[in-house]
């Protein structure tokens, strides 16, 4: 960057390639960033979505009760009487598993004409055993009535098919011991034939003593066996008749004191709230790690290659106020910072006719109404003529000055005159007032008017937002510094670079950058990264005049100025 006069009493920036130096800069500066204190800042930001979805959170889990139907649970205590087990608590295990089969929970619908399924109704209860001989079912209904009868049900049902399946043991039991009798009976007869067929046979009676004691040996056991399985038969029937009816309802179902309603609400809602909050909070942090968008003082620096000499809070700007009513917003104190910084800046680096560009990085609104801001307390309290040049598409500053058409207009204020000048929509790169040497082969003069509206103006503001794939190499012939405005947590690495290259290539000197909407918890500075970045500016600023002389000598130059010359 050089320093040069050209007959004036200003310097004049020229920026020369090789001052690009953040040109190597990387995209990957905040590789580091995902802090506590990252990702801190990035709840602060999103409070108000937090807030807003732990109140959705509570309000469902409180809707999610009311709209629920309450449940009523009745519980019965069973008491069992088990035959003999190899391991003590193997029976209560069976007969745990019995109860919550599909056979039983058919049973019990069919006692209650219910036509629930079989799946909706077991899900409905439980069974849990306390002892070796005592269960307790617990059932949840949709009334208190309902579980006290299923409850009931269940009972039943698990106690006769308990009973039939005994009944059914002890037959079968029966028929094995009644066969071995049959069989025993069978081989009596089967020696007592023998021994009659070979009665009248002479000749083979000698085996007929052999015959005969095998008979008596099997008449003695089978009246031996007779006894033993009449014995068994007693005894089976005896411990299964204890079994089914020692095996009884130890306390009739009745149903469990309900826990408050009002507890259930608040932990209903307590639960929602928390899941809704938890849930916010991680969108929210997985939404900031995988932005690409920069909110801090340094990062946005870095990306600009210049210093961010200014930096405010939200400005608190409508969307839906456009035309002049967007003008009420100048009031703000975020306003207020940025025309006082654009009017220090305009006159730090004007030579001749003082000229400024803004250049919108994302956001139009705030730096139209700062633009137009300034334009109007320079025209009203000093007096001075201030041309307005709105090179944007859909010409914001000058619709907060109620122009909409194309060409050269004059705005009347309390008490002076802006000129607003809007290119033509074909016209995507304007030239502009200003001659420069590098820009004199590619852009044409402009037209008659904005060159004689330019040479009776004294002071050129330039809102320009720059597009990728035209370029900004216009931009020079409109003004020789420019201000680029950046929105926190709009605009990414990628697009913030891309606006301070093309404002470079352009020939215009970014004299740096204003960030809008910055975190209240960014201790950054927003200084460059590179050594020794912007200090050739720093050190050209250090003689020019202050920025109050400078705007009194424009305004007592401009009272001198004869009616002609206006």
């Amino acid at each position: 960057m050089t320093v040069s006069n050209r007959g004036s009493n200003r310097p004049e920036w020229l920026w020369t390639p090789d001052d690009t130096d953040v040109e190597d800069q990387s995209p990957d500066f905040n590789a580091g960033m995902a802090s506590l204190g990252f990702i801190r800042a990035a709840i602060r930001r999103s409070a108000r979505f937090c807030l807003v979805m732990a109140a959705a959170g509570l309000v469902i889990g409180a809707a999610v009760y009311l709209a629920s139907p309450p449940a009523y649970q009745a519980s019965t205590t069973l008491y069992l009487t088990v035959g003999p087990e190899a391991t003590p608590g193997t029976a209560i295990a069976n007969d745990q598993a019995v109860v919550q089969s599909r056979t039983v929970a058919q049973l019990a619908l069919r006692k209650l004409g219910l036509q629930e399924s079989v799946d909706s109704f077991l899900g409905s209860y439980t069974a849990v055993p306390l002892t070796d001989r005592v269960m307790v079912i617990t059932v949840t209904a949709t009334s208190g009535t309902g579980a006290v009868s299923q409850a009931n049900a269940l009972a039943a049902a698990f106690l006769q098919y308990s009973a039939s399946q005994l009944e059914i043991q002890q037959k079968l039991l029966f028929r094995s011991l009644d066969q071995q009798v049959a069989q025993a009976r069978q081989q009596v007869t089967a020696l007592t034939g023998q021994i009659n067929q070979l009665s009248a046979q002479p000749a083979d009676r000698a085996r007929l003593p052999s015959l005969r004691a095998q008979r008596d040996q099997a008449i003695a056991t089978l009246d031996e066996l007779v006894q033993s399985n009449n014995s068994d038969k007693a005894s089976t029937q005896e411990a299964t008749t204890a079994e089914i009816k020692q095996s009884q309802v130890l306390d009739a179902a009745a149903p469990i004191p309900p826990h408050s309603r009002l507890k259930h609400l608040l932990l209903y809602a307590v639960v929602g709230l928390i899941g809704a909050l938890v849930l916010a909070l991680g969108l929210v942090v997985l939404r900031a790690l995988m932005s690409e968008r920069l909110y801090r003082r340094d990062d946005v620096a870095t990306a600009l290659g210049a210093p961010v000499r200014l930096s405010t809070g939200k400005a608190g700007l409508s969307r839906w106020r456009p035309g002049r009513k967007g003008l009420a917003a100048a009031g703000t104190p975020a306003i207020r910072r940025i025309v006082a910084y654009l009017r220090s800046t305009a006159a730090a680096g004007s030579h001749g006719t003082p000229a400024l560009a803004v250049v919108p990085v994302d956001d139009l609104q705030v730096p139209a109404i700062s633009l137009v801001s300034l334009a109007t307390s320079c025209a009203e309290q000093m007096g001075l003529r201030v041309m307005v040049a709105d090179l944007c598409r859909t010409a914001p500053a000058a619709r907060l000055l109620g122009v909409t058409d194309v060409g050269v207009h004059t705005v009347r204020v309390d008490r002076g005159n802006i000129i607003v000048a809007i290119p033509g929509d074909a016209d995507v790169a304007p030239a502009g007032p200003l001659r420069h040497q590098a820009a004199e082969a590619q852009f044409p003069p402009c037209d008659k008017e904005l060159a004689a509206a330019f040479a009776a103006a004294d002071l050129l503001l330039t809102l320009a937002a720059l597009d990728p794939s035209v370029g900004g190499d216009h931009l020079v012939t409109w003004a020789p510094d420019a201000v680029a405005m950046v929105t926190a947590g709009e605009s990414s690495w990628t697009r913030i670079q891309a606006a301070a290259e093309m404002i470079r290539l352009s020939g215009v000197r970014l004299a740096a950058g204003v960030l809008v909407g910055a975190d209240k918890t960014d201790e950054s500075l927003g200084v460059t990264r590179s050594p020794g970045a912007g200090e050739g500016m720093r050190d050209a600023e250090a003689g020019l005049p202050d920025a109050d002389r400078f705007f009194a000598t424009l305004e007592e130059g401009s009272r001198r100025k004869t009616p002609n010359d206006r």
